[in-house]
């Protein structure tokens, strides 16, 4: 195994954690490589996540960070009622592992959950899952190519929203 390597990968998950907790926006986004999928898969009839968000049901997805940039300038601009006001999230990641290396490419699995609070009805509530992330080098930087978000308890308090898995 190869410690190292797997440190790195781990930090750059527990800073995007922190860039979404703390709404850094910018510094959150320069994570993304520009083609980046984003993607958190419904759950089917039979219990399964969808396989394809092309053809099936997501709860959320983009198909590369323009689409995620779109999202944080509607978040930031107060105009998305799904965002005003803010809710308070505080990720948390565990069990985070490398699952596979090529080239340039490095997919990392982790268990996540995160605690939200809405101020104005102090009210407070949980979603959990699993994270796949596809990393790739660019240089000595590491950067998300991927994420795809399994959201095991999918009844959702309020409207979902890129910060709040």
């Amino acid at each position: 195994m190869d410690v190292e390597l797997l440190s790195r990968c781990a930090e750059l998950l527990y800073l995007e954690a922190a860039y979404l907790d703390e709404k850094r926006w910018s510094e959150w986004l320069a994570l993304y490589t520009e083609d980046a999928e984003f993607w958190v898969p419904a759950w089917d009839e039979d219990g399964q996540p969808t396989a394809d968000p092309q053809s099936q049901l997501s709860l959320i997805y983009y198909s590369n960070r323009a689409g995620l940039e779109d999202r944080v300038w509607r978040i930031q601009s107060g105009l998305s009622p799904a965002s005003n006001p803010p809710l308070r999230t505080c990720h948390l990641l565990t069990n985070i592992r490398l699952t596979a290396r090529a080239d340039t490419r490095l997919n990392v699995s982790s268990h996540w959950q995160v605690q939200i609070h809405r101020a104005e009805k102090q009210q407070t509530f949980a979603y959990f899952g699993f994270y796949e992330h596809t990393l790739r080098r660019e240089g000595q930087a590491l950067r998300i190519a991927g994420k795809k978000v399994t959201l095991l308890n999918d009844v959702v308090e309020s409207v979902l929203d890129i910060y709040l898995v």
